[in-house]
């Protein structure tokens, strides 16, 4: 497969790595030589220097003969002028990164395919929904449910009250007697480790868990966690990013905004009908405390300053607000939040490079998770009767040692399994995996 990717940013980088594992031919565009540099010094891809808009730029990259061309310069305009021109060139799909929001929900008016538009990717409005789904189960540091969660992935910090601390996985299997979970990944000072028998859960240790419905009550118990219900929302910035999670987190919670400029108040006023919108700086404590923050039950900092809203939530978090989730732009802030205190960082260029990423496996994957910090993916497939792995003992599949299988769901039943698992055709598989050995893993499930 040829994928040309328009924009070597955060975003695009990302997005480049994710799929220079797989052994496309990946080229980059952009104007700006030093990010190219970058990308060709650390990544197998090929760079071009220009402009995407122009004809001759992508007639040099071979847009004729791309499979896929992606759009994720910082300029919504250019993003679009770039998947129109690439697809009457040839491109066989485009994808384009917006942020506007208008272009996502009038898609079929607006005819956006009949332009050579195929998908558009929105990272604010991605953002937005990453938070709804991380108030969810907000005891957890991350969520994500299989299947309507007849298996699902929960993430803990470690802390010192836990059992589990300072022993190995095989030590604390009895903490686990109707083997409802399985321990999957692990981030520790800034490293992924993939769990065996003899890794031990440390102090500060971030765990990710694969868990039956039946057993996520478990996994809070061993981790020493209580369950929060979330019914009274605090959102620090009235950017694109805090309108879409008022609009979507009012109809479910109280949501209180504040945003220091009047003006986009009466904006949000207008636009927010079911929010409380105030004209404050939520970085004046005495201000938070005015607007009973201590009776909050989660804080959103989304300003466009990744300082303010790590700042703003450790405060949160100091008096008493039991979820914290800051927005950052340095992707590098991501792997702090296992040390700082705040609940979870989100990146809304990362979750929008990992959107991108799972549209590239539709066909293949059921569904794709990201875990915010991690060097992993969490992927869902389905066993067919041709598929190499069905018919077999999970411990003869040959899995590369950077995946684990963290369970199966078998006619709608979730089920966690040892070596001695035999798959079936039509069993849904979750299994987590280091970047590098997606393709190896993917290969095991496709139909001969």
């Amino acid at each position: 497969m040829r994928i040309i990717i328009a924009g070597a940013g955060d975003v695009g980088f990302h997005l480049a790595k994710l799929l220079s594992y797989e052994g496309y031919g990946i080229t980059v565009i952009d104007k700006d030589s030093e990010k190219l540099r970058y990308a060709s010094n650390h990544l197998d891809v090929q760079t071009l220097q220009g402009n995407s808009t122009s004809y001759s730029v992508l007639n040099k990259a071979r847009v004729s003969k791309a499979d896929l061309l992606i759009s994720v310069t910082s300029s919504e305009e250019t993003n679009l002028t770039t998947c129109i021109l690439g697809k009457k060139l040839g491109a066989a799909k485009t994808v384009a990164r917006v942020s506007n929001s208008e272009y996502l929900l009038q898609q079929e008016e607006l005819q956006l395919a009949e332009l050579g538009i195929d998908e558009l990717i929105s990272p604010e409005l991605l953002a937005a929904a990453e938070i709804k789904r991380l108030l969810k189960e907000s005891a957890f540091t991350d969520y994500h449910e299989f299947d309507k969660g007849k298996l699902s992935l929960v993430g803990v910090k470690i802390n010192s009250s836990s059992p589990l601390v300072n022993k190995t996985v095989q030590e604390t299997a009895h903490l686990n007697p109707n083997f409802s979970f399985i321990p999957v990944a692990m981030l520790r000072n800034n490293n992924t480790i993939i769990p065996r028998s003899d890794t031990y859960f440390r102090v500060h240790d971030h765990a990710y868990f694969i868990a039956q419905s039946k057993g996520i009550d478990e996994v809070l118990e061993v981790a020493n966690k209580k369950r929060v219900d979330i019914r009274n929302v605090m959102i620090f910035g009235g950017t694109p990013v805090g309108f879409h999670a008022a609009r979507l987190l009012s109809r479910k919670y109280r949501v209180k905004l504040f945003e220091t400029d009047r003006d986009r108040c009466i904006q949000l006023t207008e636009t927010l009908p079911d929010t409380l919108i105030i004209n404050a700086d939520g970085r004046d404590l005495e201000v938070l405390e005015d607007e009973n923050l201590g009776e909050m039950d989660a804080f959103i900092a989304v300003t466009r300053n990744s300082e303010t809203n790590i700042i703003s939530s450790l405060v949160a978090k100091n008096n008493s607000v039991k979820k914290s989730i800051a927005l950052v732009e340095n992707i590098d802030y991501i792997h702090l939040s296992q040390n700082i205190g705040v609940d979870t960082l989100i990146n809304k260029k990362l979750i929008a490079a990992n959107s991108i990423f799972k549209l590239l496996r539709k066909g293949d994957v059921l569904s794709l998770a990201s875990i915010h910090g991690a060097d992993v993916e969490v992927l869902e497939f389905e066993v067919h009767e041709n598929s190499s792995v069905c018919g077999k003992a999970l411990k003869n599949c040959g899995f590369p040692k950077a995946s684990i299988v963290g369970g199966v769901i078998r006619r709608d039943t979730g089920v966690i399994v040892t070596g001695d698992f035999v798959f079936e055709d039509r069993d849904h598989v979750v299994v987590l995996s280091k970047p590098q050995c997606i393709g190896k893993v993917e290969a095991l499930f496709k139909e001969k």
